[in-house]
């Protein structure tokens, strides 16, 4: 942008030196009028001294002097001194004009004037900068934007973990090795998903054997996990026992900045998936440590079995095999239904940020909906499932398998 104070310096420096020129000249002139004066006085001493046969020649030399003298004279005359005075306003006035007429013109009108042809690159270049500087505070105000809008999901998780921590359990009760509820027990890991897909509760299969509901769960495995077959299905039930989300958390919690979780070739998509981990698990790692996961992870493939198992992908001995690991690493790592509901919600939240899902506070409400009715739900509405089968007791010597 063009500074107009400087610009009127600049002008009023132009019309003091062009006052500056003048005035020199004037002296100048003066200096050679006065030289005039006295080579003509001289001439006319010279001039009187002459013989008098000489006397009409050093007249007419004298004529001749004082005629110069009289035109230089007239050259400094009052009204020659009062034109030079009006030549000097009439040159600050155009210097005047010329200052007006540059404010008048405004900066776009003053590159033009400076750059003609150029202006045109010049001032899609200034746009072009504009447009990076708003474009650059867009994204500021959009970034400040989506984290508070993650902080104000934090608080909704914190308070459905409380709403699910006050409600009302049966005591853990103790399993036998043998106890006919650990079979129970596994399938119920499975409960929040099948309740929110409305699948069977009472044994392996999650809905009657018929082509249509074969199809869609066919459909639900492949579209939700991108799992097309038998060793598709073991590969991702083999990755989330061993890893899983747990290990995610632990990942992120170790991580000083989201920049050391970045890989190579990530795109602008995952590198903001992967800020919105982190930011996730810095705000809870204090409370939280990575172990409460567990229900998260062990829910999943709880219904991962189930399902395989539905479709034929893996034998009802292998789900089952599969379901009584779970439960003994369920039981080893957490201590109630509503910790393994809380775990549940909490790696869902996780997991919604890690995708950028928008409808992550809603699916938050789903599933904590799903663990009352499981809780506290009527028998008579196929509810209250949990409630029917503690929780196994915690026992000083771990089961194997």
């Amino acid at each position: 942008m063009f500074d107009m104070d400087e610009l009127m310096k600049r002008a009023q420096a132009a019309s003091d030196e062009a006052s500056q020129q003048l005035q020199e000249s004037m002296e100048k002139s003066r200096k050679i009028a006065e030289q005039a004066q006295k080579d003509a006085e001289k001439a006319a001493e010279d001039a009187a001294k002459r013989q008098s046969d000489e006397g009409q020649a050093a007249q007419q030399d004298a004529a001749n002097q004082q005629r110069q003298v009289e035109i230089l004279g007239q050259m400094f005359s009052p009204e020659a001194m009062a034109q030079m005075a009006v030549n000097q306003e009439l040159i600050q006035q155009a210097v005047d004009e010329k200052v007006a007429a540059a404010a008048a013109l405004g900066a776009e009108g003053m590159m033009d004037q400076l750059f003609g042809e150029d202006m045109g690159v010049i001032a899609a270049a200034l746009e072009t900068l504009a447009m990076e500087e708003e474009e650059e505070d867009g994204e500021d105000e959009d970034r400040e934007l989506d984290q508070a809008m993650e902080r104000e999901l934090y608080q909704v998780l914190e308070e459905k973990l409380a709403q699910l921590d006050a409600l009302p359990e049966p005591e853990p009760a103790p399993y036998a090795r043998d106890d006919p509820r650990w079979g129970r027990f596994g399938i119920l890991l499975s409960g929040i998903i099948s309740t929110l897909n409305d699948h069977e509760l009472g044994g392996m299969d999650v809905e009657e054997h018929i082509p249509v509901m074969e199809q869609q769960i066919v459909s639900l495995v492949r579209r939700s996990w991108g799992i097309n077959g038998r060793g598709e299905l073991l590969d991702t039930i083999r990755y989330l026992t061993r890893e899983g989300y747990t290990l995610r958390y632990a990942l992120y919690c170790e991580a000083d900045s989201p920049e050391e979780l970045l890989e190579e070739g990530m795109d602008e998509e995952d590198r903001a998936s992967v800020c919105r981990g982190w930011r996730f698990v810095q705000y809870f790692k204090d409370r939280y440590l990575p172990d409460f996961l567990l229900g998260w992870d062990v829910g999943r493939t709880a219904m991962l079995a189930r399902w395989g198992c539905y479709l034929g992908w893996i034998t009802e001995g292998e789900a089952v095999g599969i379901l009584w690991e779970l439960s003994q690493k369920a039981v080893r790592g957490l201590h109630s239904w509503r910790e393994f509901a809380e775990s549940y919600l909490f790696g869902g939240l996780m997991w919604k940020l890690l995708c950028g899902d928008s409808a992550a506070e809603s699916y938050l409400g789903f599933l904590a909906d799903a663990a009352v009715d499981l809780l506290t739900g009527d028998p008579d509405e196929n509810e209250g499932q949990w409630r029917e089968c503690p929780w196994p007791a915690a026992r000083k010597i771990g089961f194997q398998p």
